[in-house]
C-alpha cells in the first residue's frame, strides 16, 4: 500500500493511481533526487508546467541499466522532459584531476553513482528504447552548455552538440520558463514537437539553414581546427543577446544544429509569479530513510533575489546560460518568501543568503535593453554608463532583519567587490560588514597578476586591494574582527609559474594560508575553456599560454599552499624551474 505525500508531484505509480491520473501530460526525468525547492531546475519547470493546467510526473535518478524505471508511468501524452540535474553530470562525477568523486550532494545520503556519466544521452536512449516514437525535450545546465559542438575535458576531444548525440526533438537552453510555457501550451493545442522551430531559447536539428541565420564553423571544422573553434566561440557569445541575437546554425554532417535567439528574461512580475508557485521547499519524503538530500541544506533557508550577471568572468558559464541581463524579484515577493521560511520547523532564526549569481547585482547594468557586443560592463574598466546602486537591495535586507523570528540575515552568494567599491553614495558596504557577515566574507579576487586577471575577465588587482583595505578599516571602525576568505584559482589559461610565485608572495605578505585552492576546471561552454583547448583568446585571437601538464598544475597549486609540509618539495622544484632559488627560504 502506497503512502500519499501531499504537496509533492507523483514519483511512483501508486501516487499516480491515487491521484486518479491515467496518463501524465508530461514526465520529467532528472539526474538529481527530487527536491521541490526553487533552487532546483526540476522543481521550477515542473511547477510552471503544472500551473498551466498539465499533469506532471517525476522520475528522479532512474536506474539506467534497464528500461523499467522509464516505463514506470507509461508514455506521457505529450513529451518527456529530460535534464541531468542542477550541474553537468561529468562535473558531478569527476574532480578537475579526473578522479571519481566519492559523494554526490544531489543524491540521497550523498551516495555517488545514482546517475550515469553523460546523463542526457543515456536517459534519452533509454526513453527511445522504451517508447520508440515519444517526443523528448532536453533542458537544464548540461543541455544548455553543450548545445553547440564543444570541447569535452574528460574525453579531451571536441564532441558534437548534445542534441545530436542524445536524439531528442528539442533542446531548451538558458532559463527555461518562457520556452517551456510556449512548448507545453502549443503542444496542448495540438501542435507536434516537430513544428516548434520558432521558439526563442530553443535549439533543434534541421536539414536546411533558416533564412537570415548566421552560420558558425561546423562540428567537423572545430574538431580539426582550433582557430575555427575559437571563431565559433566568439560568434556564439556575440549572439547571446535576447534583443538583437541572430539565429545561429552549426553544421553536423549533413544536418544543422539551429539555435534560436535567447529567450527574453522574465520581467519582475513573471519572476515573482514563479517564486510564488506552491513549492514544498523540501526533498521528497521517500529519501528520509537514506538521510535526505544534502544539497538542500545550504538553500533551504536562503532566498534567490536576482538572475543574470553582467560581471562577465571568462571561466563562468552564467553569460552563456542565464545571460548578462540582470532581473530581480520585487521586495514584496522576497519578504513573502522570507515569512514562509520563518514558519518552517527547521528555521533557527537565520536566513543564510539573499542573493543569486552575484548577490549585489539587483539592477540592470545600464539603460540599454541589449548588451554591448565584445564589451564588458566592469572590465578592463567600469563603463561610464554603468548603473551603480545598492539602495533597494539594502532596504530589502533591512526589512528582512526586522521580520519576527529572524535573528540574522547573511549574504553568502558572491559579492562583486569592484562594483561595491564604485558605490560612493550609499552606506551598503558599512551595513554589509556590520550586519550580513558570519565572521568571514568569501570573495573572488582569483589572482593578483593583472595579466592573468585580464584573461579571466576580472578587474585589475588594485580594485581588490582597495576593497581589502576598506573592509578591514570598517571592521576596525565598528569594533569587529571579521575576515576575508579569498577564492583563488591556479592554472588558469595565461597563468605562468612566474604569476603563481607572485601570488604566493602576496599571500605571504597578507599572512593568508588558503586551505583550498581551485585548479581551473575546463567545463563546457566557457570562454576560458575555449582558451584552454585552443590556446587562443576567441575575442582577440591572440595566443594564450596554457599550463597543461599535471606537473605544472601541481607546481602552481603547491605555490599557493606553500606552508603545507607536503608541498615543500614541489615548491622548491617550482622555484628552481622558474629561476628563483632566492625565494626557497622565503616561501617555506
Amino acid at each position: 500500500m502506497s503512502k500519499h505525500y501531499p504537496g509533492f508531484l507523483p514519483v511512483t505509480r501508486e501516487e499516480m493511481d491515487e491521484e486518479g491520473i491515467e496518463q501524465f501530460d508530461f514526465i520529467i526525468v532528472t539526474g538529481d533526487a527530487y527536491v521541490d525547492h526553487p533552487s532546483f531546475g526540476t522543481a521550477i519547470i515542473s511547477r510552471v508546467v503544472e500551473s498551466l493546467g498539465f499533469s506532471v510526473g517525476i522520475i528522479a535518478q532512474p536506474n539506467w541499466k534497464t528500461t523499467e524505471d522509464f516505463r514506470r508511468f507509461g508514455a506521457p501524452k505529450y513529451a518527456f522532459l529530460v535534464n541531468s540535474g542542477n550541474i553537468d553530470s561529468m562535473v558531478a562525477h569527476y574532480t578537475v584531476a579526473k578522479n571519481r568523486r566519492s559523494e554526490d550532494f544531489y543524491s540521497p545520503g550523498k551516495k555517488s553513482g545514482l546517475r550515469p556519466d553523460r546523463a542526457l544521452i543515456v536517459y534519452c536512449n533509454k526513453i527511445r528504447e522504451a517508447f520508440r516514437n515519444v517526443s523528448v525535450i532536453v533542458g537544464g545546465l548540461e543541455a544548455s552548455l553543450r548545445r553547440f559542438a564543444h570541447y569535452d575535458y574528460w574525453q579531451n576531444a571536441v564532441r558534437k552538440s548534445v542534441l545530436e548525440d542524445c536524439g531528442a526533438n528539442l533542446l531548451i537552453y538558458g532559463m527555461g520558463e518562457h520556452p517551456i510555457t510556449q512548448i507545453v501550451t502549443r503542444m496542448g493545442q495540438g501542435e507536434s514537437v516537430q513544428a516548434l522551430t520558432d521558439i526563442p531559447g530553443t535549439c533543434y536539428i534541421a536539414r536546411n539553414i533558416p533564412a537570415g541565420a548566421l552560420v558558425c564553423p561546423s562540428y567537423e571544422e572545430v574538431r580539426k581546427d582550433k582557430v575555427a573553434y575559437a571563431n565559433a566561440t566568439r560568434i556564439q557569445y556575440n549572439e547571446q543577446d535576447p534583443y538583437v541575437g541572430k539565429i545561429l546554425a552549426q553544421g553536423h554532417s549533413q544536418r544543422y544544429l539551429i539555435q534560436n535567439p535567447p529567450s527574453l528574461p522574465l520581467e519582475q512580475e513573471e519572476l515573482d509569479q514563479v517564486y510564488a508557485l506552491p513549492f514544498t521547499r523540501a526533498y521528497h519524503p521517500i529519501y528520509e530513510k537514506e538521510g535526505g538530500v544534502p544539497a538542500i541544506l545550504e538553500v533551504e533557508n536562503s532566498i534567490i533575489q536576482n538572475r543574470g550577471c553582467f560581471g562577465g568572468c571568462n571561466f563562468c558559464a552564467i553569460t552563456f546560460h542565464q545571460g548578462r541581463k540582470v532581473t530581480a524579484r520585487s521586495k514584496e515577493s522576497i519578504l513573502k518568501e522570507a515569512k514562509q521560511i520563518t514558519q518552517s520547523p527547521n528555521f533557527k532564526g537565520y536566513i543564510n543568503d539573499v542573493g543569486g549569481p552575484t548577490a549585489n547585482f539587483r539592477v540592470s547594468s545600464c539603460q540599454k535593453k541589449s548588451m554591448c557586443r565584445e564589451k564588458r560592463c566592469l572590465v578592463p574598466a567600469p563603463c561610464k554608463n554603468l548603473n551603480v546602486t545598492h539602495s533597494e537591495y539594502a532596504q530589502i535586507l533591512r526589512e528582512l532583519r526586522e521580520l519576527p523570528g529572524v535573528k540574522k540575515v547573511f549574504i553568502r552568494s558572491g559579492i562583486r567587490f569592484d562594483y561595491l567599491m564604485l558605490d560612493q553614495k550609499g552606506k551598503f558596504f558599512e551595513e554589509l560588514v556590520k550586519y550580513y557577515i558570519s565572521g568571514q566574507l568569501k570573495v573572488a579576487p582569483e589572482h593578483c597578476s593583472d595579466r592573468v586577471l585580464q584573461y579571466m575577465g576580472k578587474p585589475p588587482f588594485r580594485s581588490y586591494e582597495a576593497f581589502y583595505n576598506k573592509f578591514y578599516a570598517l571592521n576596525k571602525k565598528l569594533g569587529l574582527k571579521q575576515f576575508l576568505v579569498p577564492y583563488l584559482m591556479s592554472s588558469h589559461p595565461g597563468c605562468t609559474l612566474k604569476d603563481a610565485i607572485a601570488l604566493a608572495l602576496y599571500l605571504k605578505k597578507i599572512n593568508y594560508h588558503p586551505e583550498q585552492v581551485q585548479d581551473f576546471y575546463p567545463t563546457p561552454g566557457t570562454v576560458s575553456t575555449c582558451m584552454f583547448y585552443t590556446g587562443l583568446n576567441p575575442f582577440t585571437m591572440e595566443t594564450v599560454y596554457v599550463p597543461r601538464t599535471a606537473k605544472e598544475k601541481a607546481y602552481q597549486r603547491a605555490l599557493l599552499q606553500y606552508t603545507k609540509p607536503q608541498n615543500r618539495v614541489l615548491v622548491r622544484e617550482a622555484l628552481l624551474k622558474a629561476g628563483r632559488p632566492d625565494l626557497i627560504r622565503v616561501l617555506r
